[in-house]
């Protein structure tokens, strides 16, 4: 009887670890509904909404999820969280041998949202999984945001 009350509590243990473990990631419809939401935001006021898709407090940033823009014209960042890839071409994006960015560039497309997949690591890991990237353009910035499937 006590094995089967420890082989029990164990069982619900790991379930909730996975649980919980899944939980630390966005999903599909929460990356969807975050990129409508900065699609909407850059619409009413551009230049407050690149500004505020890169902070923590900006309201655009969600567990691994995040908004991320570029100039169509020219590729160049222009909202990411990661200052590094500030003013670098979308398009030079790359994990391995897959240039993704230049997918991502041509996917996204005004009053319509696609979706680009590609492997790219989870935050502090270094093996690529698979992403998926859902992009669309408003104005003169093409934007996105990807979730781990």
């Amino acid at each position: 009887m006590t094995r089967i009350m420890l082989a029990l509590t164990t069982a619900l243990m790991l379930m909730g670890a996975t649980a919980a473990s899944a939980q630390s990631f966005g999903t599909a419809a929460e990356a969807k509904a975050m990129l409508e939401k900065g699609m909407a935001a850059l619409k009413a006021d551009k230049a407050a909404a690149l500004a505020a898709f890169p902070k923590t407090d900006g309201g655009f940033r969600d567990r691994d999820l995040y908004v991320f823009c570029y100039n169509t014209s020219d590729g160049k960042f222009t909202a990411h969280p990661n200052p590094a890839l500030m003013g670098t071409d979308v398009r030079a994006l790359k994990a391995g041998d897959d240039v993704f960015g230049v997918r991502i560039f041509a996917a996204a497309k005004p009053d319509a949202v696609a979706t680009v997949n590609y492997d790219f690591p989870k935050p502090g890991t270094t093996n690529p999984v698979p992403k998926e990237s859902y992009v669309s353009v408003v104005g003169d910035q093409g934007c996105g945001v990807g979730y781990y499937k």
